[in-house]
């Protein structure tokens, strides 16, 4: 368990290195006579880091004599929200990784026109860096199951789903595969519809749409330390989160089974509500207590899946048209699928969007970058929000990776770590075990 969380294959520091050598690469050709007339303020690749660092954010690099480069300000992003992870996991194979590196933009010269990681001459150390990375992993549970793990781009700030390579894989061996993608059904399956399976050409089956008692409630508005107490006023008012889910999943055609992941703490009747209330939606039902009981925690989840397979049709289609402008395909998914009244944008972001379209990036995908913890771009708004903006700070292309980043209110690619971050309760035991990783 602590290979897989710390370093497992080592995926994630392949990407950092491969990210990295990008940047010292960028830097050197500005140093050594910078021959394709960089424009150092317009620099838009970030160096990376595996880790939570805010003071990482904004940064000045090249201090010190004039050996030491080009003093300018720079930024760091964490792997998970690297394009290079993104581009990892979108890559059909080794020559369309190469060619998804090379369509990087890292800056823009003098004269405003792209410059990219193939005009740098990058395309070929970054494959070698990845060329194991981009393989899949298979591992096994507790209980022998093979799984597939295989990147982590995270939803929230990325666009939230594994490998195509590891899914069409896992699709070619088994006669059931389900993939994960986090963070809702305004973040991951959003992003795992209008991107992923647009552009690997998949069509799901059907959904699986996870909750829990405590989350709901906390929707509602109960205090994190009352959670574990039965409130049955609070997961009426919280459930209207999950509402809003099973709304969204429906507007791209897949049927959908919605799945409790039990605590001990939950009541019957808590349950049966949270039952009764996905059934009237004509949504399937299953508690999954596979914490506690392992893969017999799971059969009748199981069985949901497979009854809904076999007896509901899938029209799956993504939410928007590829052909639609760039703010279209941002107000439409902040009003379908967030559920907001409008959308603003910065100056900056603005100015941003003008001119991506003006050199062609108009016609992909969009990658928005939101908090998870509500519908909204506020954080402390929970349940199911109304009436409410979603402001536009920052808009991107990621070339490579064939979508625009679209980061609102105040998320960051860079977290910073908690008052009490978990590296305060992780250490090695005498016999050489680590311990406090779960």
């Amino acid at each position: 368990m602590e290979d897989l969380n710390l370093h497992f294959t080592g995926d994630f520091h392949a990407i950092t290195s491969a990210n990295n050598l990008l940047a010292a690469l960028l830097d050197n050709h500005i140093q050594q006579g910078n021959e394709l007339g960089i424009d150092p303020r317009q620099i838009r690749w970030k160096r990376c880091l595996d880790m939570n660092d805010r003071v990482l954010r904004n940064i000045v690099v090249g201090l010190g004599n004039k050996m030491d480069g080009m003093v300018r300000e720079d930024h760091f992003v964490i792997t998970v929200a690297s394009e290079i992870m993104a581009i990892l996991c979108l890559a059909d194979d080794m020559a369309d990784l190469k060619r998804r590196l090379g369509r990087i933009i890292v800056a823009y010269n003098f004269n405003g026109e792209p410059v990219t990681a193939a005009d740098l001459q990058a395309v070929g150390s970054m494959a070698a860096l990845l060329k194991d990375a981009i393989k899949p992993n298979m591992v096994q549970t507790l209980e022998h199951t093979p799984a597939f793990v295989h990147g982590g781009p995270f939803a929230n700030i990325a666009h939230g789903c594994n490998s195509v390579r590891a899914t069409k894989t896992a699709l070619k061996l088994a006669d059931y595969t389900i993939t994960e993608a986090g963070f809702g059904a305004d973040l991951g399956a959003e992003k795992f519809f209008d991107i992923k399976c647009r552009m690997a050409g998949l069509k799901p089956d059907a959904v699986v749409l996870v909750a829990t008692v405590r989350a709901l409630k906390y929707n509602g508005g109960v205090p994190k330390d009352k959670l574990s107490e039965e409130n049955l006023d609070a997961l009426k008012k919280g459930i209207v989160n999950l509402e809003k889910h099973i709304e969204n999943v429906a507007k791209f055609g897949v049927p959908c089974v919605v799945t409790l992941n039990r605590f001990v703490t939950d009541s019957d009747a808590e349950l049966e509500y949270v039952k009764n209330f996905c059934e009237e939606r004509n949504c399937d039902f299953a508690l999954s207590e596979v914490w506690e009981k392992g893969g017999e925690g799971g059969v009748e989840l199981c069985k949901k899946i497979i009854n809904t397979l076999e007896t509901k049709e899938s029209h799956f289609k993504p939410l928007y048209d590829i052909n639609l402008s760039i703010r279209e395909k941002i107000e439409t998914i902040a009003k379908e699928i967030y559920g907001a009244a409008s959308v603003t944008y910065d100056a900056a972001a603005a100015k941003s969007i003008d001119r991506l379209e003006e050199l062609g990036y108009g016609n992909t995908p969009i990658c928005m970058a939101k908090n998870q913890y509500s519908l909204s771009d506020d954080a402390k708004k929970l349940g199911r929000p109304e009436n409410f903006n979603i402001n536009i700070r920052e808009v991107y292309v990621s070339a490579g990776a064939g979508f625009v980043v679209a980061i609102t209110g105040t998320v960051m690619t860079m977290p910073g770590l908690p008052l009490h971050p978990a590296a305060e309760r992780i250490d090695v035991n005498d016999d050489g075990v680590i311990i406090g990783l779960s």
